[in-house]
């Protein structure tokens, strides 16, 4: 223990050194004065506040690694002080240091994590009838759409009458690899998940909102990233559960998306495994991110870098599918932060602005609970929610890359 303390003492110097060398004197004051002797809350806010507004000084890309350790110093000293009167807030701090803060704290935010999530909560009881609607409505968002007939209302024009993703029955990593990764050819894996813990805990709403319900976790709102209205918040995960309830207008949809829930919430990364799919061609993982929101979220068309085994654990989505050999047809986006996006918006389509969309071959399909669905580098794809939905994305980068073709 003395050790750890020791080495933890020597990061943080070292740590308020560059900072002082960056010219962040008032931060290293602030901060020296909210660790000294019994703490001082008020100091220890003024070092959060101070380096976050240097996480917002520029472009995410420039900021500096050292203030987004300076950051998640702060927030452990927030937490630090708040914790014995104020558990919510000090749950937020740490949740925001992990968030937004660099890697050298990391492994004190998770130990302080770990300290406060075994404390007694005090928090108040929900009655029986509150909760027996909430699990109403949870199930009931689970099990939407079921009907292809209703699903077909919803989804983009031709959906469901081209050719269709090819499924398969839990197959062997060597068929996997010789048959799909090395030709770059999508497929479901069904039967492949149904062992992992996640498939029956996350059906019970009660369980998410003990692990993860008083955690802070960033959130999507509005119909989808390409859209003016779009913006991101930051809110507890029992909020976020509670506005799944409310998904009538577009403009409010909340989706927590393309975040690494479980490098954030430890114990929900144990209801769940790396598929072994996720090591053809000497593959090296390199995120794992949650997808998780209510009926009506949709990712508009685009493609990824890596390879993506996406899980569907709870509920089901439609997907749809294009080759990167059609990429100019599909009218990426101009600007660099967009460029890996279509301008082509499926549920909308603009064919006097993009005519050579029009008859595009593509295959999609309707990914159940439990399957697995493989998508390839580059692959063009549209992802709609037809009911609650909790996916888990696997992106790998293989050593041997595949050569392509049928």
């Amino acid at each position: 223990m003395a050790a750890g303390v020791e080495g933890e003492a020597e990061r943080v110097a070292a740590l308020l050194r560059e900072i002082t060398g960056e010219g962040g004197f008032a931060f290293v004051a602030s901060a020296e004065k909210a660790a000294a002797g019994a703490g001082d809350l008020r100091a220890a806010e003024a070092a959060r506040e101070m380096a976050w507004e240097q996480l917002h000084s520029g472009p995410w890309s420039e900021v500096g690694a050292a203030w987004r350790d300076a950051y998640a110093l702060a927030c452990l000293h927030v937490a630090r002080l708040r914790a014995g009167g104020d558990r919510p807030a000090a749950l937020k701090a740490l949740d925001m240091g992990l968030i937004m803060g660099g890697n050298l704290l990391r492994a004190d935010l998770e130990a302080a994590l770990a300290r406060i999530s075994v404390e007694p909560c005090g928090g108040r009881e929900e009655g029986a009838v509150a909760v027996d609607e909430e699990d109403r409505r949870w199930r009931e968002g689970l099990d939407r759409n079921r009907d292809i007939d209703d699903a077909l209302k919803i989804l983009p024009a031709k959906s469901l009458s081209s050719k269709k993703v090819e499924r398969r029955s839990h197959i062997s990593l060597e068929e996997f690899i010789c048959n799909y990764f090395l030709r770059e050819s999508p497929v479901i894996i069904s039967g492949a998940i149904d062992h992992w813990p996640a498939r029956t805990k996350w059906k019970d709403i009660k369980y998410l909102k003990k692990i993860a319900g008083d955690r802070t976790v960033p959130v999507e709102v509005g119909k989808h990233y390409v859209c003016s209205e779009w913006k991101q918040e930051l809110i507890t995960f029992s909020q976020f559960l509670e506005r799944m309830w409310s998904t009538g207008c577009p403009s409010n949809l909340t989706y927590l998306a393309q975040h690494p829930l479980f490098e954030q919430i430890k114990e929900l990364s144990e209801d769940l495994m790396v598929p072994d799919y996720c090591y053809a061609g000497g593959g090296e993982l390199q995120s794992l991110n949650a997808w998780f929101g209510p009926h009506g979220t949709v990712t508009p068309l685009h493609h990824d870098p890596h390879h993506n085994i996406l899980a569907q654990v709870l509920g089901r989505k439609y997907i749809r599918l294009y080759p990167a050999s059609i990429s100019e047809d599909l009218y990426p986006h101009t600007e660099t932060m967009l460029s890996n996006t279509s301008q082509v918006d499926l549920d909308n389509m603009n064919l006097k602005e993009f005519p050579r969309a029009e008859n595009l071959e593509f295959m999609d399909c309707i990914l159940e609970e439990g399957d697995l669905l493989y998508i390839p580098p580059k692959w063009w794809h549209y992802v709609r929610s037809l009911s609650t939905s909790f996916s888990v994305s696997f992106w790998w980068r293989a050593a041997v890359q595949p050569s392509g073709g049928s």
